[in-house]
């Protein structure tokens, strides 16, 4: 094997790749902590395989010599990185790859890239949709995906497709996201329901959330019969395994409609629930007030530091203290896409009944307040003492 490829294209390529690299290979799968260059097409391919996520890159390179080589993934990205601005020559010497650039010349033992698995391939396209819509969707629901590894169900983004609608949704128990957007499907009757690791889903669609690039996303089986989701784009591809389990009933904690709603902007809200927050501890709330002219941020009790902070607000109903995680709000005011932020609640005849139920933060929407806002993030208070 034998190639020239331009510095940037290929650093960019190992390192998009070697991001999907497990942290940790036993010496049976030494292989896994290696990136496959693939310099038997028209393309070099740069790939990576951990049995759950395959991810894959094309490069422009001038191959002399076509071959395959595998080699450790983490090592290389270190190396390109490094690399000055010049061509970049890769060669095979014997039982080591040679990356040489400029003056600097590097030698790397190679894996035997025969016990390289097989990657799966995509399973058919089951549509299309505009890479930065796509990105932008993601990054707002994969926020209210969960971390704990126990519970891996809560770990996934549950994305359903319904002819011409795509709708995403996570949730970790404390709160939860739904973003519906239009895409275009390969069959006008398109459906299906797929539980996609949040970590995963949220890497790769940043990857091809550059302006112009279509993402092209397939739902189907692998070889082996396991449900796998593919996503394309822009030269780069992966396909990973479909979480197992059942995701929460969602639709059923989202309420028809929030009598209760106050509005303020983003921007101060954002800042003030940050300051205020410096004094609480870790797991502690934030507590707010809303009044028909303001909003008063309030943390810490008794003899422990405190805070407060008042915001005007446009509010139209009884006075109403709530409790939120500051982390969780900051999270659902960054996942806006808004100057204004609207706090939906689901009762208005009892303020206190009102506190306790799940609130519904949406952006700036339109006159009519039975529209259905295309992103919805609902957040669990937490029950005041007293």
């Amino acid at each position: 094997m034998k190639f020239r490829v331009e510095r940037d294209e290929f650093t960019d390529a190992v390192a998009w790749t070697a991001r999907t690299l497990p942290s940790r290979a036993t010496t049976q799968l030494q292989v896994l902590a290696g990136l496959l260059l693939d310099a038997t097409g028209p393309a070099l391919k740069v790939a990576a395989f951990d049995y759950e996520v395959a991810a894959q890159g094309e490069v422009d390179a001038t191959v002399t010599e076509e071959g395959r080589g595998l080699v450790n993934g983490k090592m290389l990205a270190d190396i390109t990185r490094s690399l000055p601005a010049a061509p970049i020559d890769v060669s095979v010497d014997g039982t080591r790859l040679v990356v040489a650039c400029g003056n600097a010349r590097f030698a790397l033992p190679m894996l035997p890239v025969d016990d390289y698995p097989t990657l799966p391939p995509m399973p058919e396209i089951t549509g299309h949709i505009e890479g930065a819509a796509f990105g932008s969707a993601v990054a707002q629901v994969a926020v209210a995906a969960g971390r704990d590894d126990t519970l891996p169900v809560l770990t996934g983004v549950r994305v359903e497709i319904e002819g011409d609608t795509l709708t995403l949704a996570a949730t970790d128990r404390y709160r939860l996201a739904v973003r519906t957007l239009k895409w275009r499907p390969a069959s006008p009757d398109a459906s299906g329901v797929a539980l996609v690791p949040a970590r995963t889903l949220l890497d790769t669609a940043k990857s091809l959330s550059g302006a112009g690039v279509e993402v092209a996303i397939a739902l189907g089986t692998g070889p082996s019969g396991e449900t796998l989701a593919g996503f394309a784009g822009n030269t780069r591809q992966t396909t990973t395994r479909l979480l197992e389990g059942t995701f929460p009933p969602y639709r059923k904690l989202l309420p028809d409609s929030s009598p209760l709603i106050a509005q303020l902007e983003i921007s101060p809200l954002t800042e003030a629930v940050k300051r205020v927050a410096l004094v609480a501890p870790r797991t502690a709330p934030v507590q707010l007030t809303f009044t028909p002219d303001h909003l008063v941020l309030e943390a810490g009790t008794g003899g422990e530091a405190q805070a407060s902070e008042t915001l005007p607000v446009t509010y139209d109903g009884p006075e109403l203290t709530v409790a939120f995680n500051p982390a969780y709000l900051l999270d659902a005011l960054g996942a806006l896409e808004s100057d204004i932020v609207r706090i939906g609640f689901a009762s208005d005849e009892d303020a206190a009944l009102a506190a306790n139920k799940p609130a519904i933060l949406t952006g700036k929407g339109g006159d009519d307040k039975t529209e259905i806002p295309d992103y919805r993030y609902l957040l669990m208070p937490i029950r005041l003492n007293g």
